[in-house]
Parts: C-alpha cells; structure tokens; sequence
C-alpha cells in the first residue's frame, strides 16, 4: 500500500468555497455572500502569502515541513490498516480520517503540551499529535477496555461518542483554568453534523459569556453521515460565531500549514484573555463515515473525485518537491517506516488480551458508588451461575 494511495493524479476544478489567499473572513460577510478561505499552500502545492497568518508560521523549518508531512502519511496509513482490521473481523467499527489528515495535524501542531484536547472519535492524527500510541486507539473499537489511555498523561480526553457533548465538556474545562489563573487553553474538535446540536450552541453561549479560553475546532467534511451540510446550515458555519459574539474563520482543511497558523492564532488569542474562538476547517471526507457505511448511497464519485484532486498529503509533497525541501530517499525511507507502523499496530490489535469482566465496573465513581456495587455483585452471581452449571455436569 503506497502512502498516497488516494490521491488523485489528475486535478479537476472543484465545488466549494472561494479559495482567498491570504485573506481571514470577518463578520461582515452577507449570509449570501461566497465564503473566503484561509490558504496558504494552493492545491497544486505553491506558496500563496497572507498579510495576517504568515507570522504564525515565519519558524516553520523545512525540517518542520517534513515532519508534518510524515505525520499525515503515518497517520492515514495507521487509518488505513485500522480499516483493514476491520473488515477482517478484529475491530466491530472504525471511523475513517481518509481526507482530513491536513485538518488534524495542523491544528495538533499548533498546541502547547499544557493545552488539553477534548476529541470526538474521529481526531486520530490530533491523538498522534499528542504522543498516543496508534495500537491504544483500537482498544475501544476491539471492545477490550473503556479508553485505552489516561487523559491526563497526554492532556487529550478519551474519544466521545455522544455527538457535540465534548464542547461542553471543554467549555468547564476551560472556564475552571481560567479561575485557576493558567494561561493554557483547550480546543474542542467536532463536525459539521454536530453543528447543530444543543450541546454546541450551549457551548458557545457559555464560553462567550465567560470568555472562556477554548477553539472551538469544526472538521466541516461536508458529511453528517448521509445529510450535506446544506441541510444543516443556511450560512457557512464560521459565521455562526458572530451570533454568540466571538470571532469565526474559515481555513481550507486540506492546507496543513493554513491550519497550523489560523490554530496558533486562535490559540493565543484564548490565552491572552480574548475568548473563544470558531474555527472551520473546510475538508471533506473522503472515505465512510464510518466502516458500517456505504457513501457511495448518497453521493456522487464526481464530487469525491473533485476533492481527490485537493489530496492534503499529495498538496503538501508538491510544495515539498518544488522547494527541493525534500528528496526521494526522505519519501523512500517514509514508505518504509509507515510499512511498518502497519504491521506494528496490526500485530498489536491481534495480541491484545481479552479484558477482565469486572473492568466496567471501575472509575464510574471516583469514590465508588452504592449501585455500582450493588450490580457488580450481581454479575458475579449471574457469572457464578455458570460455574455451577458445568460443575454439575
């Protein structure tokens, strides 16, 4: 499997938002108006320069460059074999990233280690960002624990399955810092879907009257599982922000190093006491929503074809290539690293030890709790039955 399996080899004139170089939009945009786009790297992978973010990423080094560059293709091969593992009957569900790499390792990039990240299920190269073991991620999807990792050690919460509701748990989270006088931040990661729950909004209310230090973080991947965004908005969703009284943008989320910049922005500005922050990192899906669905039901090749041609790995390699930032052996030597991340976290999954019975019962309470204990002891009775049941054979 090559690391850019899924990139097109010819570009093609896509739908979507107006590519603005340079530009950040601001509230002032009519509800009708084309959208404007943060980019810094063009699809055909050339430089483009912005009066406002390129201060963010003036010490970006071409060793830097590289690194985000490994880091996308390491992560999409972990993607990949995750999804392999799945239709081999190792994993019971795997939510694709296939397409929004540049989304999550720029904005991942971008954090402090005293910065804590509140996910959905899907930030499998934010989870890379923050030092999480790929092999720690397919526990839960394996079915042999309840996280896989300690939150604290990587400050990078535990995958949210509950659509939109990690929003509120990083707004308290971000309130209680500012009480206690630290000048991290947090950023929340969601969809597009998630957009229009309650728990969102609730979030914004209260992170803008608290002027809370959190980026709201929005991988707008053109899907909620089968419903286009049109059918969830009236406006672009950066512009949502305006209405709870904080700042939105728009970054093109295939551009790595556009989201590097407008992340780092949108960070410091939580830090120094600005409030939130909306970030619409404008990608798209490019696989399943997850392993149990079937994209091609509801739409079209072309479209996907026409983000193809935005690939952010291949995007990133182009700029590579033309600065002569990089060289074959540096991809040779790439290719065979993600090899073996492959086999590495394919050997892992296929090893990993059924999970004692009794672990669901642990850390629902901090301090235990008389119901928990009052139904752990019933499923050891009920466990305990079947003992019988063979002993009296």
């Amino acid at each position: 499997m090559t690391v850019e399996s899924t990139a097109a080899r010819k570009p093609r004139r896509s739908a979507g938002a107006k590519s603005t170089a340079g530009k950040r939009t601001t509230a002032k945009n009519a509800p009708n108006a084309e959208p404007e786009l943060v980019q810094l790297l063009t699809p055909e992978g050339e430089r483009v320069k912005s009066t406002e973010y390129d201060k963010y990423v003036v010490g970006v080094t071409p060793e830097d460059l590289r690194g985000l560059y490994r880091d996308m293709v390491l992560t999409r091969r972990f993607d990949a074999e995750a999804t392999a593992l799945q239709r081999q009957g190792e994993l019971g569900l795997w939510a694709s990233l296939l397409g929004q790499e540049a989304a999550q390792i720029g904005s991942g990039r971008a954090l402090r280690d005293d910065d804590y990240v509140f996910p959905t299920y899907r930030e499998h190269g934010v989870a890379w960002c923050r030092g999480v073991d790929p092999t720690n991620l397919l526990g839960m999807f394996r079915g042999v624990n309840n996280g896989g990792w300690d939150p604290n050690g990587n400050n990078f919460h535990l995958y949210t399955i509950v659509i939109g509701s990690q929003t509120l748990h990083a707004t308290g989270y971000a309130m209680g810092i500012t009480k206690d006088g630290a000048d991290s931040a947090v950023i929340a990661y969601f969809g597009d879907g998630a957009s229009s729950q309650g728990d969102v909004a609730e979030s914004f209310t209260f992170s803008a009257v608290y002027n809370a230090p959190v980026v709201f973080f929005c991988q707008n991947n053109q899907w909620a599982i089968s419903e286009p965004t049109e059918k969830q908005t009236r406006v672009p969703l950066y512009q949502r922000a305006q209405g709870f009284g904080f700042p939105g943008v728009r970054v093109d989320g295939n551009d790595v190093l556009a989201c590097l910049a407008v992340t780092r922005w949108a960070l410091e500005r939580a830090r120094s006491g600005e409030g939130p922050t909306l970030v619409e990192a404008y990608t798209y899906r490019m696989g399943a929503h997850t392993t149990s669905d079937d994209p091609t039901k509801y739409r079209a090749d072309e479209e996907r074809e026409a983000w193809e041609a935005k690939d952010p790995i291949l995007r990133l390699r182009r700029y590579l290539e033309v600065s002569n930032h990089a060289d074959e052996g540096f991809f040779a030597e790439l290719e065979t690293e993600s090899e073996a991340l492959g086999k590495r976290v394919r050997e892992a999954v296929r090893a990993m030890p059924d999970p004692d019975h009794f672990a669901i019962f642990e850390n629902v309470y901090a301090d235990g709790h008389a119901l928990v204990d009052e139904e752990r002891a019933q499923f050891a009775a009920y466990q305990a039955s079947f003992a019988d049941a063979e002993g009296g054979k």
